[in-house]
């Protein structure tokens, strides 16, 4: 699960994913080896869960995306990761799923504009996750 670390402390890890065309795609990714959420203890899914909404609620204060989806898919990688991604009207898929068959060609304008800001909103999100 590549991508930029934006954030990690001893029970999880934030990346912004190196997902094409969808610049504000993030993962917040459980360091212990657990397949699903129910796993966790109740403080474990506490912690989990208050960092998905952090990464949600900067995304949504910084960039204005028209939605945020969350999935915690694990399928392929059986390691308990939450997607946290941005969507805007204009992306490809929007508002199909990022996984489904693209509806439009890019817009890399836009696509570059929400690229540029995500400095800023990852220090944003690592600053209040810290």
């Amino acid at each position: 699960m590549g991508g930029l670390l934006v954030f990690q402390n001893a029970q999880l890890r934030v990346i912004q994913a190196q997902e094409a065309g969808f610049p504000a795609f993030y993962r917040v990714v459980w360091t212990r080896h657990v397949a699903e959420f129910s796993d966790l203890s109740p403080s474990e899914r506490e912690s989990c869960l208050q960092a998905v909404v952090m990464v949600e609620q900067v995304l949504r204060e910084q960039l204005q995306p028209d939605k945020i989806n969350l999935a915690a898919l694990g399928n392929v990688v059986p390691h308990l990761h939450w997607h946290v991604i941005a969507r805007f009207a204009w992306d490809t898929h929007f508002p199909a799923p990022v996984w489904a068959a693209a509806l439009r060609p890019p817009n890399d304008e836009d696509i570059q504009r929400i690229a540029r800001r995500c400095a800023d909103v990852n220090r944003l999100m690592a600053a209040r996750l810290s």
